[in-house]
């Protein structure tokens, strides 16, 4: 099972208004200022615990390693990533009609994970599971752990 995560919004947050994990320490804090959502360390270390893919997919054009040794310092192992410059290139690619913003049934991903109501909506539209995370969901880890056993029963059918 391959899940997938946004990154803005969704695991990186504003600390002023949704509750964050704590800072790493310095000088990390200096290179890596970007704030995990309370909650985030857990959840994915759950994932990678559990044999469950776990990749990012964000429309930011944050370099994968950026973006992998955020998690790393964390204790989080990531398994791809695909960013704003690899979605343009694999995804829309010379196609003339625009592509969603993400389109995470090209690379078989059972279940992404966004905040934004247009990614759910295109995973209506487009056929792929989408949870779409709340930013006040206070009962966001456990929700999610839910959604993604159920998911992970109906692909091991499958």
């Amino acid at each position: 099972m391959t899940v997938s995560f946004d990154l803005d919004e969704t695991l990186f947050v504003n600390p002023e208004k949704v509750p964050a994990e704590n800072k790493l320490k310095f000088p990390l804090d200096r290179i890596y200022r970007d704030r995990l959502r309370a909650g985030t360390v857990e959840l994915l270390k759950w994932i990678n615990q559990n044999n469950i893919q776990l990749w990012i997919y964000t429309t930011s054009f944050r370099s994968e390693r950026y973006i992998r040794n955020i998690f790393r310092h964390y204790g989080i192992k990531i398994d791809n990533i695909i960013n704003g410059k690899r979605h343009a290139k694999e995804v829309q690619s010379n196609k003339k009609e625009i592509m969603p913003s993400k389109y995470p049934a090209k690379y078989h991903i059972d279940l992404h994970i966004d905040d934004e109501i247009s990614v759910y909506q295109n995973g209506i539209a487009h056929g792929f599971r989408v949870y779409l995370l709340k930013e006040n969901d206070t009962e966001w880890i456990v929700n999610l752990k839910k959604e993604i056993n159920r998911i992970k029963r109906i692909v091991e059918l499958n």
